[in-house]
């Protein structure tokens, strides 16, 4: 039996427009796993408000971002791809990598459609999130399982849950903090910044918070860093009520007056630098700190396509085949 792998992200929009930014929320926050209101509610809203006036801000947000190649996550996510085939093909493994996208191209469907002309009977499907959550690992899940209900011969599945803890993962941050301070110095503080999520969703029994601050310890712990050195913090609340805390962008304006003049910064929920890393938190929190008083802001960056990153990808499936 063949086996290929299928790895996942969230997706992007297809180019740095109101119109593409638009097809790409709606898709997006239509998805029940990410916003769990009654649909007779949220439909009218996201349509007569959220999706006409914020999709014009997202693209120009976007538009600062925008690489030559295209949306940095779908690049980074490409190079991730053709790393880790290159990576299998060293190793003397003959195992085919597709690449699917959760919202936007390339989808799910249209991976697994690869690895299934490839003669792949069984596919390790790897959502390129290490801490598990209800509105991204389950997503991706339920995507696959709407899927295969097409499939005649449903193919075997290997699905990696998390890696929140796996050594290579958090070995492969530390070096790339380690790397950072080499070239650029060390700050007063390594603050590790996580995309949130709903508190509510936490007390229904996702376990995303708990998985974050687990990663967080074995990074400090491989890092050697007092409990006055790092520190925890989520980002890019949505909505009005209330999500994980404490918020970075909080966070920011009190780390001054604490004395924290100098700042490192990582997030490492996300494997490939987006809009939340390189808008959100290399620009407008950078400028929430300085204008707090901080004097020096460094963001380290996602661990993308390093070859560090590649090989922990590589040691996940391996994982997976024993």
């Amino acid at each position: 039996m063949k086996t290929g792998v299928l790895l996942v992200n969230l997706g992007t929009p297809s180019a740095p427009t109101s119109a593409a930014v638009k097809a790409f929320l709606s898709e997006f926050l239509h998805d029940y796993r990410v916003v769990d209101l009654p649909r007779s509610l949220w439909c009218p809203l996201l349509h007569g408000i959220i999706l006409p006036f914020r999709s014009p801000k997202v693209a120009k947000l976007y538009q600062g971002i925008w690489w030559p190649e295209g949306s940095p996550l779908m690049v980074v996510s490409k190079r991730q791809q053709a790393g880790l085939q290159q990576a299998l093909q060293d190793e003397g493994i003959d195992m085919p990598v597709a690449l699917g996208m959760s919202y936007g191209e390339p989808s799910i469907e249209s991976a697994w459609q690869q690895l299934k002309e490839q003669g792949v009977g069984k596919v390790i499907v790897l959502p390129l999130y290490p801490q598990y959550s209800v509105s991204t690992t389950a997503s991706v899940f339920d995507s696959w399982a709407k899927l295969m209900k097409k499939e005649r011969l449903v193919p075997a599945l290997c699905f990696v849950h998390d890696y929140h803890d796996f050594s290579g993962y958090i070995s492969a941050l530390a070096d790339s903090v380690r790397s950072h301070w080499e070239q650029h110095g060390r700050g007063d503080m390594l603050l590790l910044s996580y995309h949130g999520i709903p508190k509510r969703f936490e007390n229904e029994g996702d376990p995303y918070g708990q998985q974050c601050h687990r990663t967080s310890e074995l990074l400090a712990a491989e890092l050697g860093l007092e409990p006055h050195q790092w520190r925890t913090t989520f980002q890019s609340r949505f909505g009005r009520e209330e999500w994980l805390q404490p918020y970075t962008d909080k966070t920011m304006e009190k780390l001054p007056k604490e004395g924290i003049k100098k700042l490192d910064v990582i997030c490492p929920a996300f494997s490939a630098d987006c809009l939340e890393t390189l808008e959100e938190i290399a620009g407008e929190n950078k400028e929430i700190f300085l204008e707090a008083g901080g004097e020096q802001y460094h963001y380290i960056p996602a661990l993308n396509d390093n070859p560090a990153h590649i090989r922990m990808l590589m040691d996940l499936v391996r994982r997976e085949l024993v």
